[in-house]
This record gives C-alpha cells, sequence and structure tokens, in this order.
C-alpha cells in the first residue's frame, strides 16, 4: 500500500468539538491546557517504549511477532470450516468481548441465519455468561455432532467457563464417544494451568496466549484471531492495521501521536475538569459491540484505589455505551441536560459497505415526504451531525473517531489505538493499567461461597461468614 493510500485509510481524532473555540471556556479545553502536559506524556511515552513486548505489554509487539501463529490460525480455521457446521466460543471478559466485536463489525449482521452458502463458515456462538436458560437455549439450536468448541482461559480456573468446559465435555462424550476432544480447541497459557493439562491429556489442538498479554487486551491473539479466520475474516488486514495505529504513536509529541492526545484529553477530563463518565457511542451498527470491547478494556485498566507508589487514589472514569441514532431516543436528553461529567466519543463511519435509498412517497405529509429520494446513509450521518451540535450548544463535550469505512485493517487500527491511549493514561495517572484487583476479589468471593476447597477461599468463607448480617427489615 503507497502512502497516500495509508493516509486515505488512516481513522482520525477529531477533537474540535470539545475545545474552547468550540464549546466555550467554562466547559471547554485549551490547546495551552494540552499542551502543558507535553512533558508528562512524554515521560508517558517514553515508559511504553522502553517496555514494549515485556511484563504486561506484550500486546504491543502482537502486530509483528506471529507470522507462524498466524498460518497455523489459518489452517486450523479452514480444517473448522471444512468439518463443522457451528463455531462455539467458550469464555468471559476478554475471551467474548473482542470475538463478539470483531465479528460484529466485519460480518454480514444477521451471519447466523444466512444459508450455509451464503456464510462460507460455521454458525459463531459466543457464550460469555453462565445463565442455566443461556446453555440450554445453545444447545437447543446446534448439532453438537458438528460443533466445534473453542475454550478460551488463560488460567484454566475460570470458574464460568470451565464450568461451560464440564457441561460441553459431558454432552460431547455421550454424543461422538471417544471422539470427543476432536471438537475442542484450547486457547490457553502454554505452562500453567488446568486446562493446558486437560488438553494435553486429552489431545485437544492448542492455541497458546502469549504470557505477556493480559485478557482485555488479548483480542490480537489467538484468542481473537482463531474465531475470526473460522468466519473468514481477513485476519492479517486487523494486525496490518495495528501496525499502521503503532506506526502513528511514535512520537512522544502529543500533536503528532492520537493515542497520547487523545490520552492527555481524557488525563485532563478526569482530572482538572471532574469528568467522570466516558460516553462511547457508535453511529453503526457494526461498531456497536466495539463499545461493549472498549467499556471493559477502560474500566478493568483505569478503576484503581492505589498508584504504582501504594498512594491510597479512586481513580477512573465510567465508560457507558450508547448506540446511534438508538440512544438518541433513551439517552441524549441526559448527556444535554443532566450534569456536566461526560464526555461524548462518537465513533463516525465514512462509507458504508452499502446504500440503501428511502422511495418517494406520503406526499400528502410534508414532514415525511422530503425524506423521499434520500438515503439511510445520508440520514444516519445527519443524525450523527444533529446530536454533535446539541451537544455543542448545551456546552457538552465530544469528540469523534472517524473511520473512513470499516474494515479489517480500520479495525486493527482502533483496536490498537484504544489499548495504547489505555496504556499511556495509565503512566499519566501512575497506576497499573493491567491488573485487575477488584474483580480478583469477586471471584475469590464467588468460589468460596461455592466451596472451593483451596486454603485461601476458606479463609474466605471465614472472612464472610464474618460480614455485616442482612436485616429482614430492609427486604420489602
Amino acid at each position: 500500500m503507497d502512502a497516500n493510500a495509508r493516509v486515505r485509510n488512516n481513522i482520525s481524532l477529531d477533537v474540535n468539538h470539545l475545545m474552547v473555540n468550540m464549546v466555550g471556556h467554562q466547559y471547554g479545553m485549551s490547546a495551552e491546557q494540552i499542551d502543558a502536559y507535553q512533558n508528562a506524556a512524554q515521560d508517558a511515552h517514553q515508559a511504553i517504549t522502553k517496555n514494549r513486548g515485556t511484563g504486561w505489554l506484550g500486546w504491543t509487539e502482537l502486530p509483528y511477532n506471529q507470522d507462524d501463529i498466524l498460518a497455523e490460525i489459518e489452517e486450523t480455521a479452514a480444517a473448522v470450516r471444512k468439518e463443522f457446521d457451528t463455531f462455539v466460543v467458550l469464555g468471559i471478559g476478554g475471551s467474548a468481548l473482542g470475538p463478539i466485536a470483531v465479528q460484529q463489525a466485519l460480518k454480514h449482521m444477521h451471519y447466523n441465519e444466512l444459508p450455509a452458502e451464503k456464510r462460507n463458515g460455521p454458525r459463531l456462538y459466543v457464550e460469555d455468561n453462565i445463565d442455566p436458560e443461556r446453555m440450554e437455549a445453545l444447545l437447543d439450536v446446534i448439532d453438537i455432532k458438528k460443533t466445534c468448541f473453542n475454550i478460551i482461559t488463560k488460567s484454566g480456573a475460570t470458574a464460568e467457563t470451565m464450568s461451560q468446559y464440564l457441561i460441553i465435555s459431558t454432552a460431547l462424550k455421550e454424543a461422538v464417544g471417544d471422539s470427543w476432544g476432536k471438537h475442542i480447541i484450547a486457547t490457553t497459557d502454554k505452562e500453567q494451568g488446568n486446562l493446558i493439562r486437560l488438553a494435553l491429556e486429552h489431545n485437544f489442538k492448542i492455541f497458546y496466549i502469549p504470557s505477556t498479554v493480559g485478557g482485555r487486551f488479548s483480542e490480537l491473539t489467538p484468542v481473537g484471531l482463531l474465531p475470526a479466520a473460522v468466519c473468514g475474516i481477513d485476519i492479517r488486514g486487523l494486525l496490518e492495521g495495528a501496525k499502521a495505529m503503532d506506526r502513528r504513536c511514535q512520537s512522544s509529541q502529543i500533536w503528532e501521536n492520537p493515542a497520547l492526545l487523545e490520552a492527555v484529553i481524557q488525563y485532563i477530563a478526569m482530572e482538572e475538569m471532574d469528568i467522570n463518565v466516558h460516553v462511547m457511542m457508535p453511529y453503526a451498527d457494526s461498531l456497536k459491540y466495539m463499545a461493549d470491547w472498549f467499556c471493559q478494556l477502560w474500566a478493568e485498566s483505569l478503576g484503581k484505589n492505589v498508584t504504582r507508589k501504594g498512594m491510597a487514589v479512586n481513580f477512573g472514569q465510567t465508560p457507558v455505551k450508547a448506540l446511534g441514532v438508538t440512544d438518541q431516543h433513551s439517552q441524549l436528553q441526559l448527556y444535554t441536560e443532566g450534569p456536566y461529567d461526560k464526555i461524548i466519543t462518537f465513533l463516525h463511519v465514512g462509507e458504508f459497505s452499502t446504500t440503501v435509498e428511502i422511495p418517494h412517497g406520503c406526499e400528502e405529509y410534508p414532514n415525511v415526504s422530503f425524506l423521499g429520494g434520500k438515503t439511510l446513509n445520508a440520514l444516519i450521518d445527519a443524525e450523527y451531525r444533529g446530536t454533535q451540535y446539541a451537544l455543542l450548544r448545551s456546552g457538552r463535550m465530544s469528540q469523534t473517531i472517524h473511520l473512513p469505512a470499516v474494515n479489517a485493517h480500520s479495525i486493527g487500527q482502533l483496536i490498537y489505538f484504544l489499548e495504547m491511549t489505555t496504556a499511556y493514561v495509565g503512566e499519566l495517572l501512575d497506576i497499573d493499567a493491567f491488573n485487575q484487583p477488584g474483580v480478583e476479589e469477586s471471584k475469590i468471593a464467588s468460589y468460596a461461597v461455592l466451596g472451593n476447597p483451596d486454603e485461601k477461599f476458606q479463609k474466605k468463607q471465614e472472612e464472610m461468614a464474618n460480614a455485616p448480617k442482612e436485616l429482614k427489615k430492609f427486604i420489602l
């Protein structure tokens, strides 16, 4: 791809609608305010650059170091397409949200309902919850004899995923007998955990999650690349897009590095302006679940109660997902007239994959007939611009991430941009953006309730037994 083509295909960050010259001095952000953080931004950039590929920054090298794995993934995906009618991902958190988001973005929106000859791949289900009715419903709509299951858990001890494994492995044994292991692909840690031992014992096909990549940063590993490849998504295009964004993030200058600019803006919003809510609002159904994926990335990474130095804090910005235009009719009233505690990030698409014309008609109703001859493409763009202006008129900050089109390259850029932004914000806040102690506390308490025999869970049982008791008078 030549340089001009790369520029045309670049996603862009437009921050005009949060600057003082647009929103006003009372509510907006100034260029001088952003520039004041150049030294801090440079330090954040240098910290990430210095530690690339190490610690929990293994995701920074994923666009470059997976050539051998890509070939194996594509070979496995071709075999799955040939042998199975359905592909089911069993995972939770980053093991599920990324695959869902990429599938929604890059495949037909009713992919599973298409006839097989139009899908050119198995139906895909991502089971990211343990509602018993949901599991039963899945088993009602698949032929387990013709289904491949991708079990994804790095630790091999994720209760939700391993409970699903126990259910599915039992059902497979009953349905296909000794060949049940051929229906399972394990994606897990190479050396540690229960799943790798089970995979080796039962001869499952195995893909590895790099030890330096955490779950919410794992979409560009086999966690996300295998389900995508099975459904015919261009996984090399995803990684090329990530490379393209990485090249744009090489500069330590705020106004030359889009992720660094975004990180500084969000830091100022949090620390100087008490902007505690970050709304991600795609104006395309294809990007709907990118907002869900972003919510985990932002919340788990930045919601922390101590700095790296152990100083007590309560950092974090609550991510909220919205969908344009749907949520104009449910959430926008709050955003335009409620508290000044939100920043809105629009995801805007330049060119959709199709054009739908609105027919002429209802001539006796001028406020309907004016739509005739226009397109849904023009209408959704007008709705985006109308919402952007309504926020501006109310003195509310917004920004836009513009995708020229939704394709593998632009989605790879978007994923990497949001990951890099998150890492930079962690540095600016001086927190560990890669741990999740609050999530771990919930897991330990849950396993204690279920009676996990490990000593640490028994201690948690004792602790929970001494928790304040519920009072009947507060239950109506």
